[in-house]
């Protein structure tokens, strides 16, 4: 990017983002923070920003977070704008995702013993569900959603420390979909495809709620959810055990980091859904290098979808941990220093 796109584009930021800040306090120690955040230094914690921008103490910046008048949804709001005006395409996809972010202490709101991703194991953090966008333009996460462990909504006095919004309930991850989605499409965010993983997909109600829009889309599922195929339920491991040898397809998915991503797939007919609008498949992955690893998906499309559309739609998901890691270690997304319900929203947003 050369010097004069970088200046038009940090403009354009500011013309989009200003008018969401009421006061021009918080509109100067905003693009400050925003300075910092873009800055080559290697962490982006409250201290090294504040050296970054010229500034003795972190305060500003935590002020802006914590404290300081404005509205972090009226902001996502216009990123959905910004999205579609810059990347908006009729064919994309909207990606479900999670990554955790590791914590020490336990004032950091949502911050608990569960399986993250981003560790590889069950560890000490706050979980955060995104809703990313993904087209032929590009890529951008478009809503974020805090987790609320039971441990956190059965004790008041912690949410209040914290300030987690006393409405605030235990919310599974199907359920933080649902809303970042319905948020989405109330926006027109133009999308043909939802993907998720085996959380979502083994959520029947969230697949049920889309299917009646329709929206198309491909879920991994695990192998204890029940799918209907040739007249009656089956388990989705037996379906597996029974797929034969032959007639697999060389699939590619797109590519990664070491080239394009093949793989070898079937396509199952599943029991057609109450909605006239499409038709439901099982779509079993093989691997190539490891033939009894398989992945199982639900895709729900269009009667005329075929297979190779699915994978492509099913490969989108591998984009979006590239994107998590780049705004990790370019823009401090993980390395937030606030404790609060509302700062960690303002931040990720």
């Amino acid at each position: 990017m050369t010097v004069q796109t970088w200046a038009l584009w940090l403009t354009e930021v500011e013309r989009r983002l200003m008018p969401h800040l009421p006061r021009s306090a918080a509109r100067r120690r905003v693009w400050s923070s925003l300075r910092g955040l873009w800055s080559p230094v290697e962490r982006k914690n409250g201290w090294q920003i504040a050296e970054a921008v010229g500034e003795a103490t972190p305060y500003g910046s935590q002020h802006v977070l914590g404290r300081a008048r404005w509205d972090a949804e009226e902001v996502r709001k216009a990123l959905h704008t910004s999205v579609v005006e810059s990347m908006g395409d009729p064919h994309a996809g909207l990606v479900l995702e999670e990554t955790g972010f590791l914590k020490k202490g336990q004032r950091s709101a949502g911050v608990a013993r569960q399986e993250s991703g981003t560790a590889g194991r069950v560890a000490h953090c706050p979980i955060g569900g995104f809703l990313t966008y993904a087209s032929a333009q590009g890529h951008a996460v478009l809503d974020r959603a805090l987790s609320r462990p039971q441990a956190w909504t059965n004790d008041e006095a912690r949410c209040l420390r914290a300030g987690m919004p006393p409405e605030r309930t235990c919310a599974t991850k199907p359920q933080r979909a649902k809303q970042m989605l319905a948020r989405a499409f109330d926006a027109a965010v133009p999308a043909a495809w939802v993907a998720g993983d085996r959380v979502d997909g083994d959520h029947r109600p969230l697949r049920e709620w889309w299917e009646e829009r329709p929206q198309a889309s491909v879920l991994t599922v695990s192998g204890k959810e029940d799918v209907g195929r040739a007249g009656r339920q089956w388990q989705v491991t037996t379906l597996l055990a029974m797929v034969e040898e032959e007639d697999w397809c060389r699939l590619r998915a797109g590519d990664g980091t070491q080239g394009p991503r093949w793989s070898a797939g079937r396509w199952l007919p599943l029991a057609a859904p109450c909605q006239p609008h499409g038709r439901r498949w099982l779509w079993v992955r093989r691997s190539l290098s490891d033939p009894p690893a398989r992945t199982a998906y639900i895709v729900y499309a269009p009667e005329t979808t075929a297979l190779t559309t699915a994978v492509q739609v099913g490969g989108r998901r591998w984009t979006i941990e590239p994107g998590f890691e780049e705004a990790k270690g370019e823009v401090g997304l993980d390395q937030y220093a606030v404790r609060s319900w509302t700062g960690w929203y303002r931040h990720i947003t």
